[in-house]
């Protein structure tokens, strides 16, 4: 291996935690009022429903797919939330949590089953979903008050935000089924090579309509966090570039557009990497637009990185 090759290749494994790093000493060194735990709990709340986006999305991209439907479900499980919050908060939870589960598995299954790109396939339902949302909701914005739901985006436990924890404990559900799991290895299989795990015997098309599935209702997740956070249901503007968030949080991490392989630590930090830039920018007066364009420079980076090392 070349010396170029060694330093992608550790670039590339590496490069985002050096990068949280030295945004860390930057912020602690003239940002003010940063080293707080005010601040820390703020960021992490912020960071949360990207995170969980982000994890499906490290799943469908380990298969060398992607999934632009995820902030339209979000939109989605948004909608649906005020129509059985009546009923309680667990069955609106549930409807929303089943309407994600619907969108991902019709994801998979023209991924999968009808051989569409998956660009094309999740693009689809980027606009549909959304616009059914819209639809459910009658384009109207609506402001919830049930203090149960509620509850899941304002409540701690020993001082550590309920998205937090969920956030967290999801995190580590992923990182096991990638890595403890069969479903998880021909996932990477599959991403690494699929004419090839094909020949092998392995289940293709089951699991691409799992990893799709999963990761509509973790997106639906997300949405329900969020719309608690908000105490309202906005599905015109929930989720709006999650996408792109959540895309750019995997790639930073070091899972490869091309598949075969996840790096589920590697997505958390791409996420906390989004967050500290978007936090540093705004706290020295920047707007928000610049970070969405830092976004795109970083992506760019990323997958150079990736195309190198490939």
């Amino acid at each position: 291996m070349t010396l170029t090759a060694t330093r992608t290749r550790w670039l590339q494994d590496n490069g985002v935690y050096v990068a949280v790093g030295v945004l860390l000493l930057f912020n602690a060194l003239f940002t003010a009022n940063f080293l707080t735990l005010g601040n820390f709990t703020t960021q992490l709340v912020q960071a949360a429903p990207v995170l969980i986006v982000a994890l499906g999305m490290a799943l469908v991209i380990g298969t060398e797919g992607v999934d632009l439907s995820v902030g339209a479900v979000m939109a989605l499980a948004a909608a649906v939330i005020p129509l059985y919050l009546g009923a309680g908060p667990l069955p609106a939870i549930l409807m929303a949590l089943v309407a994600g589960l619907a969108v991902g598995a019709f994801n998979g299954f023209l991924v999968a089953r009808v051989g569409i790109q998956p660009i094309v396939a999740t693009l689809a339902l980027l606009v549909g979903g959304r616009g059914l949302a819209l639809v459910i909701a009658n384009g109207q914005l609506v402001q919830l008050h049930d203090p149960a739901f509620l509850a899941l985006g304002t409540d701690d436990v020993l001082g550590i935000p309920i998205s937090v924890l969920i956030a967290g404990l999801l995190a580590l559900m992923v990182a096991a089924l990638t890595n403890r799991t069969t479903f998880g290895r021909q996932l990477v299989a599959i991403g690494g090579n699929r004419r090839a795990a094909t020949l092998a015997g392995l289940p293709v098309t089951g699991v691409l309509v799992g990893v799709y599935t999963i990761c509509g209702v973790l997106a639906a997740i997300s949405g329900v966090l969020a719309t608690s956070r908000l105490a309202a249901s906005d599905p015109a503007d929930m989720g709006l570039l999650m996408e792109l968030s959540a895309i750019t949080a995997v790639v930073v991490g070091g899972t490869p557009l091309t598949g075969g392989k996840v790096r589920v630590l590697g997505t958390v930090m791409g996420v906390v990497l989004m967050q500290l830039v978007r936090a540093t920018l705004i706290k020295h007066d920047l707007p928000d637009s610049i970070a969405q364009m830092i976004q795109a420079a970083i992506i760019i980076a990323a997958v150079y990185v990736a195309r190198e090392r490939r």
